[in-house]
């Protein structure tokens, strides 16, 4: 049995399922997405921190996505705030690919990320890398 068969893996869905500068909201709790930007896998939490809406829909570009509400911006590599009004960072989460298939861990309270760049990012907790030294973006 695979590893991505047990917990905490979640299958998230087939690669091909998740277009390139859009994203699939999985229904945990807290919800998250999984993003895919520049050929890269990427999963936040899907609530905008400034006010509580869901990112799935927002634009994504370069790595970034943009809440459809009030323009919050986030970086999808590290989860930093790039633009107002937000300022808090999104949490985290492992993406892994197997075969065809996506699997996220998502942890509790999120895993939130300085590894990375993303320029203009503001707010101070991003926190650090996992006990793994897993990045966050998956090609």
């Amino acid at each position: 049995m695979s590893e991505y068969n047990r917990e905490p893996w979640i299958r998230a869905g087939r690669v091909d399922e998740i277009p390139e500068d859009q994203a699939l909201r999985l229904e945990t709790t807290p919800p998250v997405s999984v993003f895919r930007s520049g050929g890269e896998l990427f999963c936040v939490d899907d609530t905008c921190t400034h006010e509580d809406f869901s990112l799935a829909d927002g634009w994504v570009e370069d790595g970034a996505v943009e809440c459809p509400l009030h323009l919050a911006k986030f970086c999808l590599r590290t989860g930093a705030a790039l633009a107002a009004p937000a300022y808090r960072p999104l949490a985290t989460h492992e993406v892994r690919v197997d075969g065809a298939d996506v699997y996220v861990r998502v942890a509790r309270g999120g895993d939130r990320r300085a590894d990375g760049h993303c320029p203009g990012a503001i707010g101070a907790d991003t926190g650090g890398r996992d006990a793994e030294g897993a990045g966050h973006g998956v090609a």
